[in-house]
């Protein structure tokens, strides 16, 4: 204290520069701890918090019309009325029909129902969910999907979670036909510290694949992720250029792609459903990105998908931020819609 007086020449002024060094540090430590409270792995119970409060809208609209479906119901009229709620929970008819037998199976009363229910959901998602992890390097993965979706921003998102993990990740700007779908794909790739393959705009989106392929092999990376075309400004038929894209692939790499991502819209209900049998239709999925969850009262798209393509979820979006991109995790999810046990 005596050094700061003499430097200063006054004991006022040397007490203020104290106070000042001490709420700068007490700044610093509450930012650390703030810092330190996020979600990371191995804290699921957080997690699961954060994502509870994120699908509230889903959970409050499917939970509540369920109870008041079985609220003082038996019998035919009970299973009549758990199948009007699940179908308009966009579950779609063939697995609204699936579930209700398990239920009728589990000889659940409707105190119980949304307990079966929840271990119905589950049945359909343990039976095709599993952990993704890299099979090559690099390990390519092709993503599809119409514009609109969020499909760009859901690239650049996954490419960051990789990142995250230490990966590197090399990114493939196929969308050549959307405006600005190039330079959007080139921000994600500065935000997430991944390299990018760029083409010209209206290039040809299969020799912009090609490239970086070969790109991330010669680079060592772990990851290539390709952006590609929502829809063509020709008369060029979409699925047969996607099928084009995952051949010129396959010549870069001969196991190329890996992987095929479909990423599409919650909000979209039955249309998104659709839309996956006609991708799935004509390049194989291998997993599924489910973006905007948090803006839609329905939850019921995504066990549809999955139970009638048996194609795992692989993220989910429930907001606007790079961390709201979350890898998929069952059991969360339906205590998220459904409530917990």
């Amino acid at each position: 204290m005596q050094f700061l007086i003499d430097a200063t020449g006054s004991p006022a002024l040397a007490w203020a520069l104290v106070i000042a060094i001490a709420l700068v540090v007490l700044i610093a430590i509450a930012l650390w701890v703030r810092a330190s409270a996020r979600t990371r792995p191995g804290e699921p119970a957080v997690a699961r918090k954060g994502l509870d409060l994120q699908l509230a809208r889903a959970r409050e609209g499917l939970l509540g019309r369920l109870r008041e479906a079985v609220s003082g119901a038996s019998g035919a009229e009970l299973f009549s009325n758990l199948e009007e709620v699940l179908v308009t929970a966009d579950f779609g008819l063939d697995t609204t029909s699936a579930l209700l037998k398990k239920v009728k199976e589990k000889d659940a009363g409707a105190e119980h129902v949304d307990e079966a229910l929840r271990e119905a959901i589950l049945e359909i998602f343990d039976r095709v969910q599993r952990p993704f992890e890299p099979t090559a390097k690099p390990t390519v993965i092709m993503v599809v999907g119409i514009n609109g979706v969020g499909k760009t921003t859901s690239i650049g998102k996954v490419a960051a979670h990789f990142s995250r993990q230490g990966r590197t990740v090399l990114l493939g700007a196929g969308d050549t036909f959307r405006a600005a779908a190039i330079e959007q794909l080139g921000i994600w790739a500065e935000r997430s510290g991944s390299d990018i393959v760029k083409g010209q705009p209206e290039g040809d989106p299969a020799a912009v694949c090609f490239d970086a392929v070969k790109a991330g092999q010669a680079r060592g990376v772990d990851l290539v992720i390709c952006d590609t075309a929502g829809r063509l400004h020709t008369k060029s038929n979409l699925m047969e250029e996607l099928k084009k894209v995952k051949r010129v692939m396959a010549k870069a790499l001969p196991e190329a792609p890996h992987e095929i991502w479909l990423v599409v819209d919650a909000t979209t209900g039955q249309n998104a459903m659709q839309q996956a049998r006609l991708f799935h239709e004509a390049v194989g999925l291998t997993g599924l990105v489910m973006t905007k969850l948090d803006g839609t009262a329905k939850g019921g798209t995504l066990v549809g998908m999955v139970r009638e393509l048996d194609v795992p979820v692989r993220f989910i979006g429930v907001g606007e931020t790079i961390d709201d991109l979350r890898p998929f995790d069952p059991r969360a999810y339906v205590e998220a819609i459904l409530g917990e046990e």
